[in-house]
C-alpha cells in the first residue's frame, strides 16, 4: 500500500495595507510572519507610478488635515463636521433596511479604478504566478484585486466597530471579496449592504500574538493579574471575584510584585492628534509623579513634532529629570519598530488612555481604556461599542485626573474594565484568519461571543 503524501500548505500571502494613520498598518503587523516578500503598502511601494501615488498622497494628506484642523477654535468642528458627514458618516443601523446603494464617494473611486488606479499592484503580483492569498486592511486594495483580475483569493479585514458603506464594493451581490469582521454588529452591517452571507467571516480583530500567548492565552493572563493589582489597590474587587478571577485566570498566575507603580500610557492618533491632552495628564499627574508614586508613558508614535512637543512641554512644568524614569515617551522614525515597542509596552500598561480608534479592541488584551473625544462617526460606534461590553470608560476632565483616577482605582472600577474586556472582547483574530486564509475554515472561540 503507498501512502499519500501530505501536500504542504504554503503559509504565505500577499499582505498589503496603507500608510494612512496606525489603524490599517497596525492591523496588518501581526501578520509580517505570514507575508510574502514582506507587508506590501499599496499607496507606497517600491514601482508604483507617479499617478498612482499622487492619488493617495492627496487623501492621505486632507485626511490629516482635517483631522488636525478640528482642534482649531471655531472652524475646526465645522471644517471636519462637513468632512465627516460627506466621506465617512455611518447610517443608523435601526431599523435595518437595504442599504447597498453605493454612495458618492465609492462611485468615484470605482471611476479612478476602472481608469487604471492600482492595475500596477495587481499586475506585479499576477505576474509573479503565485496566487497567494491577497490579506488587505483596507479596502480600496480589496477593490483593485477585484476590479483588476487578481488571480487568487481575496480578503479584507475590517478595523472598527462598525463601518461606513464605503467599505463594500460597488455591486456587493456580485463581489468575491471575503471579509473578516472583528464583531457581531460589522457582520450584520455588511448585509445590509449587500455582502452575501457566504463571504463574510466573523474573526475579531487582529491582536499582536506576542501579547496573547497561544490560544491558552498565557500571556493575557498573567499579565492581567499582575494588572489588576495594580488597578485595584485597595481589593474591593479581587476580594468580591477572587473565584472568579482564578477560574479564568488561574491561581498559578495570581502572585504579585508589590513594589511595582501604575503605568499609564496615553496614545496620541495616527495624524498626532490630541498631543495637547497628554500634556493635560501629565500637569494633573505632576505631584504623582514626583512622589514616585505612578510612570506615565506618552505615545508619540512615528511623529518626531509630537515627540519634540512633549520633550519640550514636560521641561516648561518642571519634569525633565523625571524623563525615562516615571515619565517615557515611545517616539520611532519606522512604522514596524513602533509597533514591536508598542506591543511589549502594552504588556506593563495597566491603564490606555486613547481616543477609541481600532486601539479600542486591544481592550480584549484585558487592558481598560479611557476613552478621549472620538474624532469621526467611525470613532464614535468604536466608544459606543467598547462602552456596551464595559471594556471602558469616557475620560473625566483631564486637567483634574490627579482627584477622579485615585477614586476610580479605589472603587475597582478599572480592574472590572480590564476583566470584562478579556471576558467580552476577541482576541484571536489573528488566529482565526490565519487558519481561514491556510485551512479554509475557522475554529470557534469558546465561550466568547464577539459582541
Amino acid at each position: 500500500m503507498v501512502k499519500k503524501k501530505n501536500k504542504k500548505i504554503n503559509k504565505k500571502a500577499w499582505v498589503v495595507t496603507v500608510n494612512m494613520g496606525y489603524g490599517h498598518q497596525r492591523a496588518s503587523h501581526p501578520f509580517s510572519n505570514i507575508a510574502q516578500d514582506g507587508i506590501m503598502v499599496a499607496n507606497d511601494y517600491q514601482g508604483i507610478p507617479a499617478g498612482d501615488k499622487r492619488k493617495w498622497e492627496s487623501s492621505r494628506k486632507f485626511y490629516e488635515m482635517v483631522s488636525r484642523a478640528k482642534h482649531l477654535p471655531l472652524i475646526g468642528e465645522y471644517i471636519f463636521g462637513l468632512y465627516d458627514k460627506y466621506f465617512q458618516s455611518i447610517a443608523s443601523f435601526y431599523p435595518k433596511r437595504d442599504l447597498s446603494k453605493p454612495n458618492l464617494q465609492l462611485k468615484q473611486m470605482y471611476r479612478m479604478i476602472n481608469k487604471g488606479w492600482g492595475k500596477n499592484l495587481i499586475a506585479s503580483l499576477n505576474k509573479k504566478n503565485l496566487k497567494l492569498p491577497f490579506l488587505t486592511t483596507f479596502f480600496v486594495p480589496a477593490f483593485f484585486a477585484e476590479e483588476h483580475g487578481y488571480e487568487g483569493e481575496i480578503y479584507c479585514v475590517l478595523c472598527d466597530a462598525d463601518i461606513s458603506r464605503t467599505w463594500a464594493p460597488l455591486a456587493p451581490a456580485k463581489s468575491r471579496i471575503k471579509y473578516l469582521a472583528p464583531n457581531n454588529r460589522v457582520l450584520e452591517r455588511l448585509k445590509l449592504y449587500g455582502v452575501p452571507k457566504k463571504n463574510i467571516y466573523l474573526t475579531g480583530f487582529p491582536l499582536p500574538k506576542e501579547n496573547i500567548g497561544g490560544r491558552d492565552m498565557k500571556i493575557i493572563k498573567k499579565d492581567l493579574w499582575h494588572r489588576i493589582h495594580h488597578l485595584d489597590p485597595k481589593h474591593h474587587f479581587i476580594d468580591k471575584y477572587k473565584e472568579s478571577l482564578v477560574h479564568y485566570l488561574g491561581k498559578e498566575n495570581g502572585q504579585h510584585t508589590k513594589d511595582c507603580k501604575l503605568n499609564l500610557t496615553f496614545a496620541v492618533g495616527g495624524a498626532g492628534a490630541q498631543r495637547e491632552l497628554g500634556m493635560d495628564i501629565v500637569k494633573s499627574l505632576k505631584e504623582k509623579i514626583k512622589k514616585d508614586e505612578l510612570i506615565v508613558n506618552l505615545v508619540a508614535g512615528v511623529h518626531k513634532d509630537v515627540y519634540d512637543y512633549f520633550t519640550k512641554n514636560i521641561k516648561k512644568v518642571g519634569l525633565s529629570k523625571y524623563l525615562n524614569k516615571n515619565i517615557n515617551i515611545l517616539f520611532e522614525k519606522d512604522k514596524n519598530i513602533y509597533f514591536d515597542k508598542f506591543n511589549k509596552l502594552l504588556r506593563r500598561t495597566d491603564i490606555l488612555w486613547t481616543k477609541p480608534s481600532e486601539l479600542t479592541f486591544y481592550n480584549g488584551l484585558g487592558i481598560p481604556i479611557i476613552m478621549a473625544p472620538p474624532i469621526g462617526s467611525q470613532e464614535v460606534f468604536n466608544q459606543r461599542w467598547l462602552r456596551a461590553i464595559g471594556g471602558g470608560v469616557n475620560q473625566l476632565n483631564p486637567k483634574h485626573t490627579h482627584q477622579w483616577l485615585p477614586d476610580w482605582l479605589g472603587s475597582g472600577w478599572l480592574a472590572e474594565a480590564a476583566l470584562q474586556g478579556f471576558l467580552d472582547a476577541p482576541k484571536f483574530g489573528a488566529y482565526k484568519i490565519e487558519e481561514l486564509l491556510f485551512k479554509g475554515k475557522i475554529k470557534k472561540e469558546d465561550g466568547v461571543e464577539l459582541l
